[in-house]
């Protein structure tokens, strides 16, 4: 693969009112143009055991397609695309939701700061200074503020958006995330994975729209005891034995 190989990976499930446009902005944002080192994205839908169209109606829009047997959840699905970016020799990667609720042209950005080596890895923050289009609901808020405060101490970095899917990555965490990406809280463990394992990571503002159709996978953010679950989870992750890097 060429060394400006890219994959954009988009974990989905349930998605087939929003996957098409998904996958149509991003080739529209992140094809091959004058001036843009990147070769023209692939785009991988990881299909996590979808009971609806989502396979079928992402690869009529031209993605690649890798169907899961069964729903493995956020964290197994976008595993499954670093090992397959990793197999496949990609050079950096994106990482976009199905749902329709991010901006590719921000996933550009996002990757120009890992191109011209500002980090290992680049994270869309909806509270980073950049207008806020999108309002999270209040419980669900508080519990970001919550873990951006916990992660933020662990990790010694400023982290103001925890649970963002967007992110854009270069070879090296291409290689640590296909061995390492965390199955439960995934997006909050990651962080502080990615600090341990010495890897940089920074945020950018980001906008996260509404979502324009289905029904969001995420239904657990209320409660005290999902909220001690993550805290249980990511101590865990601040101490336990992690994959090296390759030299």
């Amino acid at each position: 693969m060429a060394n400006n190989s890219l994959l954009v990976i988009v974990p989905a499930f349930n998605e087939e009112a929003n996957i098409a446009q998904v996958v149509r902005g991003i080739r529209a944002a992140l094809g091959g143009a004058e001036g843009w080192p990147l070769s023209a994205a692939a785009v991988l839908v990881i299909d996590d055991g979808s009971t609806d169209d989502t396979a079928d109606v992402a690869r009529a829009a031209g993605a690649l397609v890798l169907r899961l047997p069964y729903n493995l959840g956020i964290g197994g699905a976008v595993q499954a695309g670093f090992k397959f970016a990793c197999r496949r020799g990609y050079a950096f990667a994106g990482r976009m939701d199905g749902d329709g609720q991010h901006d590719p042209a921000d996933l550009r950005r996002l990757l120009q700061a890992i191109l011209t080596g500002q980090a290992d890895v680049a994270i869309g923050s909806r509270f980073h200074g950049g207008p806020v289009s999108y309002r999270v609901p209040l419980a669900r808020r508080l519990g970001i503020r919550l873990f951006a405060g916990l992660v933020s101490l662990l990790t010694r970095r400023r982290v103001t958006d925890p649970t963002s899917g967007l992110q854009a990555v270069n070879r090296r965490a291409i290689e640590f995330l296909a061995r390492a990406y965390p199955q439960d809280y995934p997006e909050i463990e990651a962080r502080i994975l990615l600090h341990r394992a010495g890897l940089t990571a920074i945020e950018l503002p980001a906008v996260m729209a509404p979502r324009r159709g289905g029904v969001s996978s995420i239904n657990h953010w209320r409660g005290a005891y999902y909220m001690v679950k993550v805290l249980l989870a990511v101590l865990i992750t601040a101490v336990k034995k992690i994959p090296t890097l390759p030299a």
